[in-house]
């Protein structure tokens, strides 16, 4: 019997200059996704992600189609190289989600990065229109949190691990939910340097124009479970993909019980696909002993393709 393993996608944040040229630089097929992906958008996409500069790429209008990118390119080389490679779920982190549904065959390519793409021009514009920001609060378990969140007007953004969570509103709100979350015992709470309030209530001027664009794409059920940010269990049929990636825009992630999840239904094996290993760092604090490699270069994906082999 096969392990059962899960592969996880990258989430924004994860981006960094360079990503993605050693992959494209080493394999023609490779290039062939980087070339695609300019044919579908109508610019150059790889170029950015390939030599930025940082303030470009970070843009959320460039580095959440530039991560589905990068992530989808590390999955097809890590599959053309274990050819016998199965796997028993998906999951991704916020725009990961896109990623992990593209993975399971409920997406096309095409569709998952044209949506990838709106979905970060509309959350940039979302950002754009208020002052909203972002803070991580380590040390400080969720029943506190969330009260430091209600005395103060923010909300919870990403549940990512133990003691790792991350808040999200209006700027002045989440200064003030900053010094709260210390004086309740926080290790450490910190503004983050991203362009708004994610997964907030700040972000749902985003969500008509996703809405209508899920409504013109076809959504196939997914050929193994993908997990949904909003629920942590497997998304149901295209009907409920569609709202639940509405309803993620604004909803809080929970990525911790999701892992939790996929644990208690006995995955033993999960693979990162995409730039950096922050999904492996979370698993990590959620089960230290868990089997996780990752691809999203051509070192992580050679040393995996060998352990795998």
């Amino acid at each position: 019997m096969d392990k059962k393993t899960a592969l996880l996608f990258a989430g924004q944040g994860a981006q960094y200059v360079g990503m993605g040229r050693d992959l494209a630089e080493s394999d023609p097929a490779a290039r062939g996704w980087f070339d695609r992906a300019r044919q579908i958008l109508g610019y150059d996409l790889a170029r950015i992600c390939f030599e930025g500069p940082d303030e470009v790429l970070t843009r959320t209008e460039h580095a959440q189609p530039g991560i589905f990118l990068v992530s989808w390119v590390a999955w097809q080389l890590l599959q053309a190289r274990c050819p016998d490679l199965q796997f028993h779920a998906t999951a991704g982190l916020s725009l990961g989600e896109f990623t992990a549904l593209t993975a399971a065959g409920a997406l096309d390519f095409e569709d998952g990065l044209r949506l990838v793409r709106l979905r970060g021009q509309k959350m940039q514009e979302a950002c754009e229109a208020g002052d909203g920001a972002m803070a991580a609060v380590i040390g400080l378990d969720e029943a506190t949190t969330k009260t430091v969140c209600d005395e103060t007007g923010v909300v919870m953004a990403n549940l990512n691990c133990p003691g790792q969570i991350v808040i999200s509103g209006p700027r002045a709100a989440l200064e003030k939910a900053v010094e709260l979350a210390r004086t309740r015992g926080a290790k450490r709470a910190v503004l983050l340097n991203v362009a708004g309030a994610y997964h907030s209530p700040m972000m749902a001027p985003a969500q008509p124009a996703l809405r209508d664009a899920l409504s013109t794409v076809t959504i196939r059920p997914p050929r193994v479970p993908v997990i949904s940010n909003v629920t942590a269990r497997p998304h149901n049929g295209p009907d409920s993909i569609r709202s639940r990636l509405v309803e993620q825009v604004t909803a809080p992630v929970l990525w911790e019980a999701s892992m939790r999840h996929l644990l208690a239904e006995g995955f033993t094996r999960f693979i990162e696909l995409g730039p950096g290993t922050v999904l492996s760092g979370f698993l990590k604090r959620i089960q230290k002993d868990t089997e996780i490699y990752n691809v999203g270069d051509l070192t992580s994906l050679e040393a995996t393709a060998r352990a795998l082999a």
